[in-house]
């Protein structure tokens, strides 16, 4: 699958798995984020066993599955997906008030109001990561 594929499905699917590696053991966790302009942003909490992860090794990998269905009479599935490479970095504080907008733009966008009142309160309460996406895999059997 050709890159500017691939970014469309990343663009338009609902959730992934943050990949992270803390110096033992990889760690997947499904998220929630937004894409734009080369660069995936996912909501956080400010401390927990991801952000220690992002802190101690800042390459991750997320991977997404934009559609998918079993076809059980050809032993086979009908899939796309999209794997990216890239470094991730911490964002707190101030930086983290147009991420969190754009995720609500994706998630609730009739509730951009409340969630903007939502947003002024609890913004320095939560921590964003941002992907710089540096390399980018698609995969479809359709």
């Amino acid at each position: 699958m050709k890159d500017d594929e691939a970014l469309e499905i990343l663009a338009k699917s609902n959730y992934g798995v943050l990949c992270v590696y803390d110096g033992k053991y990889p760690y997947g966790v499904p998220v929630n984020y937004v894409y734009e302009d080369g660069f995936i942003y996912i909501h956080s909490a400010k401390e927990g066993h991801k952000i220690e992860s992002v802190k101690f090794f800042d390459r991750v990998c997320f991977t997404v599955v934009g559609s998918s269905q079993v076809m059980e009479n050809e032993f086979s599935t009908k899939y796309e997906s999209v794997i990216i490479f890239g470094r991730a970095e911490i964002l707190q504080d101030e930086q983290v008030i147009p991420a969190l907008r754009n995720l609500v733009y994706k998630y609730s966008p009739h509730y951009t109001d409340e969630a903007e009142r939502i947003i002024q309160d609890f913004s320095k309460d939560v921590a964003v990561i941002k992907i710089e996406v540096e390399h980018v895999q698609g995969k479809a059997n359709r």
